[in-house]
């Protein structure tokens, strides 16, 4: 044997003999303290500061550990006791069970003293119901773990009173939850809709380990926990596939019920605690009166708080109007007073008086130094909405060796935005001719100022008046005068002279004017764009260089994959290509982009009956109305691209020119893109 594996041997066998040594020097825990090291955490939000409602949670090292501190003798005494205990509940003594009764017998002795006085209050409800629907005795310690025998206990989950009703189970039991009263804190009813729980838990499973299981995890969860220990039924069976919470929750049960049914063998008793035991009360019945219990106890000579101590399931210190047969709880001893006084004058007292609403107090609109008048001027006229900044969606085809941070460096954009815009993940990296999306802002060119060349009105020096001739039926009386072909009706009735005056009325004969000369279509048009300045062409997202015409298929390509990589869907690819199936070849070209639309001219709408000009009537000169412009719907066309080929319309023109409510299309539906 070498001096080496001597040497290892010896160290080996000391660590072996040492491990133990260290585990007893540890320091003991301090009964009324804990340790800030300790796994130990408190589970419940209570509305005492009196009591102490835990769910210790032992994690299998820290039970060991309480195991090996506690001595042999105190762990076998326990052991004896448990197994001698007669109940009908299955009662297993280990570690943790060992761990949880070191904690409510020595490390919070002062939890377990405050549970003690609360024990003779509550036990004989508790054992009242129990008998009642034939349950064992034991199953009242399961309100001690629940809430410490506090009713308006509160768990931060939201479950509340005695049993920790949550609220869809609350109302399965047809327990009562308004704004004035929750019954999950009533104890009597409570209690017993407690018992209806138990009995159909176990009505299901048939074990009571896995009863108290389901009434911490749910049925539904332990079901599953059944399922996967492969269909034991049993608690042990499925403690490995439990949350932590719900593992300690049968030990813990244990636990205390050893604790209170030892508490003397322990010293837990003490004559200076407060024992609370039931009180005879009487039952006063409130129907369609309001009462406010802060006077009732006051006129009974009560402290303000006795009456909401005996009716925990009141949410406020007051009972509405609305109340039909509610009852009162009140303490025996007031009888006397109750009887001597006058119900109505007394609850006529007691009545519930709010406070008036506080006056309004009147705000000035007006600023200091400010014109009343400019004030109302401005805020009656409508507001001007501030222009907002233009954007438009860019493809970008990523290209070899690019980044997220180079294609935000190449658009002036921060690179989050690009991964947010394109739901990437925080260090991915980028993969040849994938398609991004980029919002980039659209440089509107403000148009220049072109003035236009008025020609220079003229008139005759005089105006003939031609008076018709008088009618049998009506006199008409028409002021015709001659006007000069340049110059237009509407000018000469804005022109200042006293010679002009056009007289309208019912003409039975009409003269020939004097013919002026035609003036061409084409005239009219030249005349029109040098008149008006010119508009700037918006900017579309075809004229990116970066979104591809063609797409030739490549070794291991399909019509799913191809569809997804350009930003495009297959119903498109296949309208687009006139494909008859979704196979493709390596080396096809597949297109891109929708063929050219195809315009077809609406049919002419009947023209309206227009009145005959009058003489000096210019009608040459008005623009000859624009045929509609129509598209037919293709397949995988969308509001969108329809928008994008046709220049200066957008999606908002296109629902406004067909009515449409929504941005769905249908193939061969026609739609109007120009008026």
């Amino acid at each position: 044997m070498s001096p080496s594996f001597r040497t290892s041997a010896l160290l080996l066998f000391l660590a072996t003999v040492a491990r133990p040594t260290l585990g007893q020097t540890l320091p003991e825990l301090k009964p009324d303290a804990l340790r800030a090291d300790d796994t130990l955490r408190a589970q419940q939000q209570l509305l005492r500061a009196d009591s102490l409602v835990a769910e210790p949670v032992f994690s299998p090292d820290s039970a060991l550990l309480v195991w090996r501190q506690t001595p042999p003798a105190v762990r076998d005494l326990v052991a004896d006791r448990i197994a001698c205990y007669e109940s009908d509940m299955p009662l297993v003594f280990n570690n943790t069970v060992m761990a949880f009764v070191n904690y409510f017998t020595v490390r919070n002795r002062t939890y377990t003293q405050r549970v003690l006085e609360r024990q003779n209050l509550y036990f004989p409800l508790f054992e009242k119901y129990l008998a009642k629907y034939h349950l064992p005795q034991d199953l009242k310690y399961l309100a001690v773990v629940e809430s410490a025998l506090l009713p308006q206990a509160r768990s931060h989950a939201g479950a509340v009173g005695l049993w920790q009703f949550m609220g869809p189970t609350a109302g399965d039991l047809r327990l009562r939850r308004d704004e004035f009263v929750d019954e999950r804190m009533n104890p009597e009813k409570s209690t017993e809709a407690a018992c209806k729980y138990l009995r159909d838990l176990y009505r299901y499973f048939g074990d009571w380990e896995l009863v108290l299981a389901a009434y911490n995890y749910g049925s539904g969860n332990i079901n599953k926990a059944i399922r996967r220990a492969g269909g034991q039924r049993s608690f042990w069976a499925i403690y490995n596939y439990l949350p932590k919470e719900t593992r300690n929750y049968v030990p813990t049960f244990t636990a205390t019920l050893y604790t209170l049914n030892y508490a003397k063998e322990h010293g837990l008793h003490s004559e200076t605690l407060n024992y609370r035991y039931p009180e005879p009360t009487d039952t006063l019945l409130i129907s369609g009166r309001s009462l406010d219990l802060y006077k009732l106890a006051k006129s009974m000579g009560l402290d303000s708080t006795t009456i909401l101590s005996y009716n925990p399931e009141l949410r406020k210190h007051y009972i509405p109007e609305t109340f039909r047969n509610y009852p009162l709880q009140v303490p025996s001893c007031v009888r006397t007073e109750l009887v001597a006084q006058d119900r109505n004058t007394l609850l006529d007292y007691c009545k519930v008086t709010l406070l008036p609403p506080a006056p309004i107090v009147p705000l000035n609109p007006l600023l200091n130094g400010a014109d009343s008048t400019d004030t109302m001027v401005a805020a009656s006229e409508p507001a001007i909405p501030a222009e907002k900044p233009r954007y438009r969606r860019a493809r970008h085809t990523v290209r070899r060796g690019e980044t997220v941070a180079s294609v935000a460096n190449r658009y002036d954009v921060d690179p989050s935005q690009i991964r947010r815009w394109n739901k990437l993940r925080k260090g991915q990296k980028l993969v040849a001719r994938q398609q991004l999306y980029v919002y980039v802002p659209v440089a509107v060119e403000k148009p220049e100022a072109v003035v236009a060349v008025k020609p220079k009105r003229t008139a005759p020096a005089k105006l003939p008046v031609v008076v018709a001739k008088n009618d049998a039926d009506t006199a008409t009386v028409v002021a015709q005068i001659a006007v000069p072909a340049p110059v237009a009706a509407e000018e000469l009735m804005q022109a200042k002279t006293p010679e002009v005056a056009v007289l309208t009325r019912k003409v039975t004969e009409k003269p020939s004017p004097r013919p002026a000369p035609a003036r061409t279509v084409a005239a009219v048009a030249t005349e029109k764009n040098t008149s008006e300045p010119p508009v700037a062409r918006p900017a579309t997202s075809s004229d990116d260089d970066s979104l591809p015409a063609e797409y030739v298929v490549r070794p291991g390509d399909y019509l799913t994959k191809v569809a997804r990589e350009q930003g495009v869907t297959v119903a498109q690819l296949t309208a687009w290509n006139r494909l008859e199936s979704s196979q493709v070849v390596p080396g096809q070209k597949l297109v891109l982009h929708a063929p050219a639309p195809e315009e077809v001219v609406a049919e002419a709408r009947p023209k309206i009956q227009e009145p005959r000009a009058t003489a000096g009537t210019k009608t040459a000169g008005r623009p000859t109305p624009m045929p509609a412009r129509v598209h037919l719907v293709q397949p995988g066309d969308t509001l969108y691209n329809i928008s994008r080929r046709y220049q200066g319309v957008t999606v908002e023109q296109l629902r406004k020119l067909n009515h449409l409510t929504s941005d769905e299309v249908k193939p061969g539906q026609k739609l109007i893109v120009q008026s």
